[in-house]
């Protein structure tokens, strides 16, 4: 079969059509993108609008979190964001007053509660209850009770005492190991200066490994003495030092006379380690003995003698009868204690107090003139302060 042209009139009839739908096609896609580009600027418009509510708002939140940091510095200044409010509050329920007569008057200390494998104690200074008759215990309520001192040692100016009240009194506190602490570490002390009943105090641990001498040791030493700044008064000897979190790392002991920010604390390690003792025997006996005194060397010393040595320890006394008599002299630099070097009389005393008990043997190098020695010592146990 064969195939049809198309006319002029089918042609021109098709060719309108066709224009027809360009021309509506045309329209359709220049309508839409007239709207896009109405849209899109409309668009354009908001999302900057957005973004600049954005600048404004993250200006305003570090404003706000600079505020908030300023805040937390001057409230919140210990760690694991306790504040000193909470954790006064949780523990001044287990801060109590003590008093006793004494010949002319009153002795006022302070002390915390503590519980010792189910025995509810008191723990305080031994100065604190020296001498004393009538003690009594004052809790947070108000309500006093009588108290015996259960043990006590001079030495380490330590004191437990029992106290005859109800169980719903006693609150105790966490003791935690000294060990741990570090130069710089923040810590609180609470107590009852002047009477002051529940006063707080921050600081920081100063120095550590201290030595002291107070009245009630007759002249020795207490060792790894915590130094602090957090200000202590007369009337908180025997409360608690506390860590950032309010475990018990030491008992507020002593202060210099005449001095700002310059306090001290017996370690928690000394009692924990004598607390048993003190508990079931009265006392501690632990305390071991080498039977000499001596003064720290230094430079102007070494000069003044004749010298080479600056450091150590220098034997002024060896004691008749005791430990090192026969082996050690006066005059000798006393500059090791076993494998550890003494610098200072703060060492020498840590040393004894860490690592040896009565009856331990120790070795001791010392220089003699221009040489050095070395012996060994069998420690005596301490006499008694009195003496």
């Amino acid at each position: 079969m064969t195939a049809t042209a198309p006319t002029a009139s089918t042609v021109s009839i098709k060719t309108t059509v066709a224009m027809l739908i360009i021309l509506f096609l045309a329209g359709l896609f220049a309508g839409g993108f007239v709207a896009y580009y109405f849209a899109s600027n409309e668009f354009s418009s908001r999302l900057n609008s957005l973004n600049n509510q954005l600048i404004n708002f993250e200006s305003q939140v570090s404003d706000l979190k600079g505020f908030q940091n300023g805040t937390y510095q001057n409230v919140t200044i210990f760690q694991n964001g306790t504040s000193l409010t909470s954790l006064f509050n949780s523990v001044r329920a287990s801060i109590v007053l003590i008093e006793g007569d004494i010949s002319g008057g009153t002795q006022q200390g302070s002390g915390f509660v503590y519980n010792f494998s189910g025995t509810i104690v008191v723990l305080t200074n031994y100065h604190v209850v020296q001498g004393t008759t009538g003690l009594s215990v004052t809790f947070l309520d108000g309500r006093g009770y009588s108290a015996n001192v259960l043990g006590e040692d001079p030495y380490s100016d330590l004191a437990v005492l029992s106290v005859d009240a109800p169980s719903s009194e006693f609150k105790p506190l966490r003791i935690v190991s000294s060990s741990t602490l570090a130069v710089g570490d923040s810590v609180i002390a609470i107590g009852n200066p002047y009477g002051l009943v529940g006063s707080m105090t921050t600081g920081v641990v100063s120095a550590l490994g201290r030595t002291i001498t107070e009245n009630t040791t007759g002249g020795f030493s207490i060792a790894n003495i915590i130094q602090t700044s957090a200000p202590i008064n007369p009337g908180n000897s025997g409360g608690p030092l506390l860590d950032a979190v309010g475990n018990v790392v030491g008992i507020t002991t002593a202060i210099v006379s005449n001095s700002q920010g310059l306090g001290f604390a017996v370690p928690s390690d000394t009692i924990l380690k004598e607390l048993d003792a003190l508990i079931t025997t009265g006392s501690y006996s632990g305390h071991s003995y080498l039977g000499v005194v001596g003064e720290d060397m230094s430079y102007s010393l070494a000069q003044q003698s004749g010298s080479s040595v600056t450091y150590g320890w220098k034997i002024t006394e060896v004691v008749s009868g005791g430990p090192s008599d026969g082996k050690l002299e006066v005059g000798d630099i006393i500059i090791a204690l076993g494998n550890q070097t003494v610098t200072n009389g703060d060492d020498l005393a840590s040393y004894l107090e860490e690592h040896t008990l009565p009856g331990d043997t120790v070795v001791v190098t010392a220089v003699r003139g221009n040489s050095q020695v070395t012996v060994s010592v069998v420690l005596g146990s301490r006499p008694p302060p009195s003496s």
